[in-house]
């Protein structure tokens, strides 16, 4: 019985030792949950701006870390995910050695699940350039309490979208509101909306402010 009693108490210390390692980290903007660690995974979620994820780890070669958020676990790009480093927020990925983020591995994928993904990426499914990563600054500060900007634009303009599909396109890197289009991808116009252009992004519809090429809303 003694024996036993020592054994689950050693159990029980491991167990909570494992939970305690996972690190929390909160998300600097609205961000995808995907199914893999790669731009084109379905998106099965999105993490509120500011709401909390735990960690599982990160891969070494690559910004994606699986995380769990409100009981589903995911992958999610790692430069938009804060955690405190010292006295100071500074993004995740950057920072995954010194806060000690366990290392895993990308899951193997299926032929199935590499056709769908790609299907979603587009016809092609190779990436033909990167998104411009929004400043490193302004991240942090939309976990310290900022919003980023993502008002809803008129019915007519989804509309009109759908309506008229244009060549999606894929880029390395995450979708999310401050993210640029590279000068290289095409924009198109929406009638009587000078503010916007759109473009399809890793299967996301985005729209586009013309004067610096940034996302300012995302059809998820």
């Amino acid at each position: 019985m003694r024996s036993f009693f020592l054994t689950t108490l050693l159990a029980s210390a491991t167990l909570a030792g494992a939970a305690a390692a996972q690190t929390m980290a909160t998300a600097g903007t609205d961000l995808n949950l995907r199914s893999g660690p790669n731009s084109t995974a379905e998106v099965v979620g999105v993490i509120a701006n500011g709401d909390e994820v735990s960690v599982t780890g990160c891969i070494e070669q690559a910004n994606w870390c699986q995380v769990t958020y409100k009981d589903q676990t995911g992958w999610a790009y790692g430069d938009y995910l804060t955690t405190k480093v010292g006295d100071k927020i500074e993004p995740l990925y950057p920072n995954r050695q010194a806060i000690g983020v366990t290392v895993v591995e990308a899951p193997a994928v299926s032929d199935a699940r590499q056709a769908a993904d790609t299907a979603v990426g587009g016809a092609a499914g190779a990436a033909v350039g990167a998104l411009i990563a929004g400043p490193v600054g302004a991240v942090v500060g939309a976990a310290m309490g900022g919003t980023a900007a993502n008002v809803e634009p008129a019915p007519e303009v989804r509309t009109y979208i759908t309506a008229n599909p244009q060549t999606p396109v894929v880029l390395d890197g995450e979708v999310v509101v401050g993210a640029g289009i590279p000068e290289t991808v095409t924009l198109y116009d929406i009638p009587e909306q000078p503010d916007y252009k759109y473009v399809v992004v890793n299967g996301q519809p985005v729209l586009v402010n013309p004067a610096d090429r940034r996302i300012v809303y995302i059809y998820r």
